[in-house]
């Protein structure tokens, strides 16, 4: 299957909607990134991540 980001949160998935906000996700994604403590992480801070998981830095 194809991975997809979520166009608001930016969580990569498998699916058509983003089981987190409910929103469409799109096939045209760039960049990688993988959150494991978003409490200590600086770049999750920065981006308003609170979840841990796998993202995308940018969605179109």
């Amino acid at each position: 299957m194809v991975t997809k980001a979520c166009t608001k949160c930016k969580r990569l998935m498998e699916s058509e909607r983003c089981a987190i906000c409910n929103t469409s996700s799109s096939k045209n994604w760039s960049g990688f990134l993988i959150i494991i403590d978003p409490e200590k992480s600086g770049i999750a801070k920065e981006l308003n991540i609170g979840i841990p998981g796998e993202y995308a830095l940018r969605v179109r």
